[in-house]
């Protein structure tokens, strides 16, 4: 099985009949009157950037990243033929989308009505193998008009010139994990399945919940200290980014002191290398995000050479052979899957930081591996795909109790 934002709400499969919601309207003659809106909707519960609305014939979703206003007309309605928004703060559309293309530089596969991508650098293996069977043809993003011929063109990228056509999906620029895997939704209504959006969403907040608790609650002397640094011409940086320290939090492990405010180390200076040397002799477990253009050659003499520390002896990360990187999954040794399926199934990125800091020996990570054991990448390729693309995909499930 894959591990995707693949929409497991395919475009060509409807699913209706999720709640209700009152939508309230005003206009100049009369007070407010509420609007109910029965069956297939979304409400955002985590999402700090997506908000969601609806009339009787028409959604409106306001993107947070980019400032713009999306209004998306039902096609069987009047108002379809007869509006068009095409401005620096709306745009429409008519959905369900007849078809779309993405940017695939950073972003979940799709199926159903996908025919266009940007990239053959994909992490999704029914993605590729739908490209490779003609299905998906291969765009240049560098010519605008040749995206003209979608109905919608997902960019992740909002400082490029934009044709009408084109609509920001940035579930990276979210800061807690639950909050970018909850963009599902926004997807969901560009395609009219946001029940199934819905019932995705909440199996995956809802095992997401459960392995944290089951974590967090862990009886232990102490928690593990975990640093996610990498390191680049010289200096070795420790990450603050929100999403990872919470990860690191919700798997019963504990981030670097907040009292320790510098992140970067010279590795040339003594005075910066000492420090540096005393922080690594605290950390129990390290997640190397280092880039490198060779994953394949990338081990853990690579990441010790780059210290540049001739005392290792009290490494306890490399003690307790817990050194990892969040590269296990790629394609083409280029599109790591953790900028897609890390995205979309928190569930099991969390799951894998709980092995990490807490050995089982029965469960397979699915995005970390751990060069300190010698564990190698996982590449992708078509012949994964066990699924046709009509058929809904179920997200991985992790067992908790």
């Amino acid at each position: 099985m894959s591990h995707h934002m693949i929409l497991l709400v395919m475009m060509s499969v409807c699913f209706c009949g999720f709640g209700s919601r009152e939508i309230v309207t005003t206009n100049a003659a009369a007070s407010p009157t509420a609007v109910k809106v029965m069956g297939n909707i979304s409400q955002v519960e985590d999402a700090a950037y997506l908000r969601i609305y609806y009339g009787q014939t028409f959604k409106v979703i306001k993107n947070g990243f980019d400032g713009k206003s999306y209004l998306l007309i039902q096609n069987n309605s009047k108002m379809a033929t007869k509006t068009k928004y095409c401005t620096s703060r709306i745009k429409s559309f008519v959905i369900p989308l007849a078809n779309y293309s993405i940017d695939a530089d950073y972003f979940p596969g799709l199926l159903g009505s996908l025919k266009g991508i940007t990239s053959e650098y994909v992490s999704s293996e029914c993605v590729l193998k739908l490209y490779n069977e003609g299905q998906i043809q291969l765009v240049n993003k560098t010519q605008p008009q040749e995206l003209t011929q979608f109905a919608a063109h997902f960019i992740v990228n909002t400082d490029q010139p934009q044709s009408c056509n084109f609509a920001t999906f940035l579930p990276m620029g979210e800061e807690a994990p639950l909050q970018k895997a909850e963009w599902i939704k926004y997807l969901g209504v560009f395609a009219n399945l946001e029940t199934r959006a819905n019932q995705v969403y909440n199996v995956i907040k809802n095992n997401y919940m459960c392995l944290s608790k089951a974590a967090t609650s862990r009886v232990a002397p102490y928690k593990p200290i975990v640093a996610w640094m990498s390191y680049n011409n010289g200096v070795w940086s420790f990450a603050k980014e929100t999403y990872k320290l919470k990860y690191v939090e919700d798997s019963g492990g504990e981030n670097i002191d907040n009292s320790i405010n510098k992140v970067t180390y010279n590795i040339s200076m003594p005075d910066d290398l000492e420090a540096f040397h005393a922080i690594l002799c605290t950390i129990d477990a390290v997640i190397d995000e280092t880039y490198t253009s060779d994953l394949l050659a990338y081990n853990a003499s690579t990441f010790l050479q780059n210290l540049n520390v001739e005392d290792q002896s009290c490494f306890g990360f490399m003690a307790n052979q817990s050194l990892w990187r969040h590269d296990k999954r790629i394609q083409k040794s280029i599109a790591l899957d953790w900028y897609d399926g890390a995205i979309s199934q928190p569930h099991l990125v969390l799951a894998d930081l709980i092995e990490a800091l807490f050995p089982s020996g029965n469960y397979t990570t699915t995005y970390f591996r751990n060069i300190a054991k010698g564990e190698g990448v996982v590449s992708i390729s078509p012949e994964m795909c066990n699924r046709e693309s009509s058929v809904p995909m179920e997200p991985s499930i992790v067992a908790c109790s």
